[in-house]
């Protein structure tokens, strides 16, 4: 039994027309793979862990990271509870369209293009400022960020034209390595007794309220961009109902253990006592905490295998949210909200290849832009994108979580035994939620790198593209709707 997704009374009623589909055999692993890829974890370990420390709490700053993973996982629990009843794969806005109408899931996807867009563009520039500095690191002459920026861009634009497991098994390879490296380090400092002989120092009550844990939480939330990517790849899993929920709960669990070991171990390597000094010295000087440790723990020939590796898992990130934002276009195109164009299917890759065409352009317009500009590659591209996408991201799974609760409380049957997934997580999450954006925007600037004018107009963003894609409205009406059951 299905019912009609909510809609405005002046969009058409009419159905749209079948829309394709991407071909796919993507499992649970290739999902997961994808995702984490897009969290750039070696990226996050090396820039957002010495931030938490450094401003955050200090060596309480490995349960900003726990805190995180716990507010995600909540949130997952009504997000895989709704997947079986949206069979769309347009993620948040397909979820938000579905529980909310469709104003509001057209505001989602507008948020969610700028978001996903400022945050590959962002990397574009760290990609860019990253290999220049491993260049120049081994005597290479010194070449301005946005040519490798601009390299990359084009190497991302061709692997995301061809079929979609061309693109699981580069970022299987890269996030395989850049995994690799961390726990090798994170096995070096433990079996070695780190600086003052391991201990728990970290998740005692003086460590957590040693300094704002709110901070720690921000930088955390920000390594986790990406995660509920595994619902855009919906057409080309498997085994979709069984896939996606597997991909986005090991996802969530595998990102945060992962952060949260790494920093933990980090600041043991360092030792507890000096680990906010350390990251501190190394954030004003341009230093490098992590591959300073790796060079001390695993001598210098591994802490230069991490610096390549450093560029390989930006490489993987920006190339992961290419493949979701163009999935996300060729979407909102197949249900008639964008130009019909971007909806095409290669008849031999069976990928998005127009969709790919038009984001490689949209991205590499805004490199320039920002080359043109002078911005900085690090703060003033990679810091302002990150800070709005940072905000784009709480919004979206705010929103979500909301819809979660609408699209049940409409079906009274379906909450039989499954109050706590389909009321009291998605609340909870809706709680937590608030609290990480009210976290967020209060040390915005401390994200942007920017001052309080510029990091006030960055943060709106997000929400004039809410109120811009609602006022807009859909073209058409999502279907695939299901009673829930």
């Amino acid at each position: 039994m299905s019912i009609p997704t909510t809609r405005d009374s002046h969009e058409p009623t009419a159905e749209p027309a079948p829309r394709s589909r991407l071909a796919g055999r993507l499992g649970t692993g290739g999902i997961v793979f994808m995702v984490i890829a897009a969290a750039a974890p070696l990226t996050v370990i090396g820039g957002n862990v010495p931030l938490a420390i450094g401003s955050g709490n200090g060596a309480g700053a490995p349960v900003g990271f726990v805190i995180a993973a716990l507010v995600l996982l909540v949130f997952s629990v009504g997000f895989v509870t709704m997947t079986p009843h949206v069979r769309d794969a347009g993620a948040f806005y397909s979820y938000v369209t579905h529980g909310l109408g469709g104003r509001p899931g057209m505001g989602t996807a507008y948020v969610a293009l700028v978001a996903y867009t400022a945050i590959q563009v962002g990397m574009y520039g760290y990609f860019g400022w990253a290999v220049g500095d491993l260049v120049t690191h081994y005597g290479g002459p010194s070449i301005p960020w946005w040519v490798f920026a601009v390299a990359g861009l084009v190497v991302v634009g061709l692997f995301g034209y061809r079929h979609i497991e061309l693109s699981s098994k580069v970022l299987g390879v890269a996030l395989v390595l850049e995994i690799a490296v961390v726990v090798a380090l994170d096995v070096a400092i433990i079996g070695t007794g780190g600086a003052d002989g391991i201990s728990g120092a970290s998740f005692t009550p003086e460590a957590v309220a040693s300094g704002p844990l709110g901070i720690a939480v921000l930088f955390a939330l920000t390594g986790f961009i990406g995660f509920e990517a595994t619902a855009v790849f919906r057409d080309e899993a498997r085994d979709p109902e069984r896939t996606i929920p597997r991909a986005t709960y090991l996802a969530v669990l595998i990102i945060g253990v992962f952060y949260a070991v790494s920093c933990w171990s980090l600041i043991e390597g360092i030792g507890a006592s000096r680990a906010g000094e350390v990251a501190n010295e190394a954030l004003s000087s341009g230093g490098n905490m992590l591959l300073d440790s790796a060079g001390t723990y695993l001598g210098t020939v591994l802490r230069d295998v991490m610096q390549v590796l450093l560029c390989t898992s930006v490489f993987a990130c920006v190339l992961s949210f290419h493949n979701v934002i163009a999935r996300y276009q060729f979407a909102l195109a197949s249900n008639g909200s964008f130009p019909a164009p971007l909806a095409r299917v290669h008849p031999r890759h069976g990928s998005p290849a127009f969709s790919s065409v038009v984001q490689t352009g949209t991205a590499l317009v805004l490199v320039l832009v920002f080359t043109l500009v002078g911005l900085d590659p690090l703060v003033g591209v990679f810091g302002s994108m990150a800070g709005v996408a940072t905000v784009g991201m709480v919004l979206l799974m705010l929103l979500t979580s909301v819809a979660v609760v609408a699209f049940f409380l409409r079906a009274p049957e379906a909450r039989a035994g499954r109050t706590w997934t389909t009321v009291v997580a998605p609340v909870l999450a809706v709680v937590g939620l608030l609290v990480s954006l009210w976290l967020v925007v209060s040390n915005f600037t401390l994200v942007t790198g920017g001052s309080v004018g510029v990091s006030a107009v960055l943060g709106l963003i997000p929400v004039a593209a809410l109120i811009a894609g609602a006022a807009i409205g859909p073209r058409s009406r999502l279907v695939g709707a299901d009673q829930p059951k």
